[in-house]
């Protein structure tokens, strides 16, 4: 993960709204996601995970539960933050 961020207050509003979806365990995860790691992510991984956004509520809890594995390696690295957010075994980074 990056150590200097580079989304800024209307940025994670943004992805906030996006991360509104119909699975509650998607919710969950998403919003976990964005407490943690928001402000540290780089161009890179807003990218990636608004990818991961795009994707249809099952498509993405396959993802995040490890049902299935993301087919384009850029988003490899936002696919296992958010399995960590899952499991409830992240780190914070300072």
């Amino acid at each position: 993960l990056a150590t200097m961020g580079t989304v800024d207050d209307s940025g994670l509003k943004r992805l906030r709204w996006r991360c509104r979806r119909g699975l509650l365990e998607n919710d969950l995860v998403l919003e976990r996601f964005l407490e943690l790691y928001g402000s540290r992510l780089s161009e890179k991984e807003v990218e990636a995970f608004g990818k991961l956004l795009d994707y249809g509520d099952k498509e993405l809890w396959d993802l995040v539960s490890r049902r299935s594995e993301p087919a384009d390696p850029d988003l490899v690295g936002v696919v296992e933050l958010l399995r960590g957010c899952r499991r409830g075994e992240q780190e914070r980074r300072t």
